[in-house]
């Protein structure tokens, strides 16, 4: 992808540059813009350097340069991939639990980037970064199920921004401690990064918005499978908001601590050894066809054996 030079207009001013163009942008992280910032490649009417914090006054013209992606240091890895639909501008691959989507602090092989790289022999968007080349939107490396990702940086704006318009539906299985009171609720609770624990995230009031809308498919002693939908999509978002609700998701180690069995409601230890949290649907627009897709995932043997684990 060449370099571009993005103009925006501010029209009715922002508490915030960074925030503004998170808004504005949505196929480029908050990091990313933070970065750009930084490194002086944003200006407000005309005046470099700003700053991500600055407040931006109604009517100011804003310049956004964005430079070509780096050459990827990522290596193309031959690692199986299950794909569930495929064409020339985009894929979902159905990603099994314990793999990473992307290199982080301890992981730089071995990880669902490195898989893509080689199967679609570098043709991916490059808007992501060279860390995360086509990669729309993640799961955390023990959740398995439905991912999409672009071939084309076209294709990876248009989901982006369906992404932020909430166009694009997912759709989630999770058994859960506890069997709630209803057939169904919707959790509205803003998230952000934990106070203390700041590789968590938690309902904090000055957090993000956040919207789970979940029902329960069946129930069970001491444990409920629930289908969950998300309506926007937070870092750890069904977990943190089952877990606000007391219905964390089992063999969850990072948020399963917020419940204490109550009698009768004891679990055998061994049921799953991750969160029991699988994407089975994935509802898009396709970006360049127009076409509506559904396409759908059955969890991974250990979530089956769990639920019969629970039936039995």
């Amino acid at each position: 992808m060449a370099g571009e030079l993005l103009h925006l207009i501010c029209a009715e001013g922002a508490a915030r540059l960074d925030v503004f163009l998170a808004s504005r942008l949505p196929d480029l992280s908050r990091s990313r813009l933070q970065a750009l910032i930084k490194e002086g490649r944003v200006r407000v009417n005309g005046r470099p350097p700003a700053k991500a914090g600055q407040p931006v006054p109604a009517g100011a013209s804003i310049e956004v340069e964005v430079p070509p992606p780096e050459p990827s240091y990522l290596l193309p890895e031959d690692i199986t991939l299950d794909v569930r639909y495929e064409d020339a501008h985009l894929l979902v691959v159905n990603k099994p639990p314990g793999l990473v989507v992307h290199p982080g602090a301890g992981q730089k092989t071995g990880t669902l980037a490195a898989a893509l790289l080689h199967h679609c022999r570098g043709q991916l968007s490059g808007i992501g970064g060279v860390e995360r080349p086509g990669i729309v939107h993640r799961l955390d490396k023990d959740t398995s199920g439905l991912l999409l990702a672009a071939k084309t940086d076209r294709a990876h704006r248009r989901l982006s921004a369906d992404m932020k318009a909430r166009r694009v539906r997912r759709e989630y299985l999770a058994i859960v401690r506890g069997v709630p009171a209803r057939a169904q609720d919707v959790v509205d609770a803003p998230i952000g990064r934990h106070s203390t624990r700041r590789t968590e995230m938690a309902v904090i009031e000055r957090g993000r918005p956040a919207v789970t809308r979940w029902k329960v498919r069946e129930r069970f002693k001491g444990a409920a499978l629930l289908e969950v939908t998300l309506e926007t999509g937070r870092t750890h978002q069904v977990r943190v908001h089952l877990a606000h609700v007391g219905h964390p998701v089992l063999g969850d180690a990072v948020y399963g601590r917020s419940r204490v069995a109550r009698k009768g409601e004891e679990l055998p230890p061994d049921l799953i050894a991750r969160q029991a949290l699988h994407a089975f649907r994935l509802r898009f627009t396709h970006p360049e066809t127009g076409e509506e897709k559904v396409i759908e995932a059955a969890p991974p043997e250990d979530f089956m054996r769990a639920l019969e684990g629970l039936r039995g």
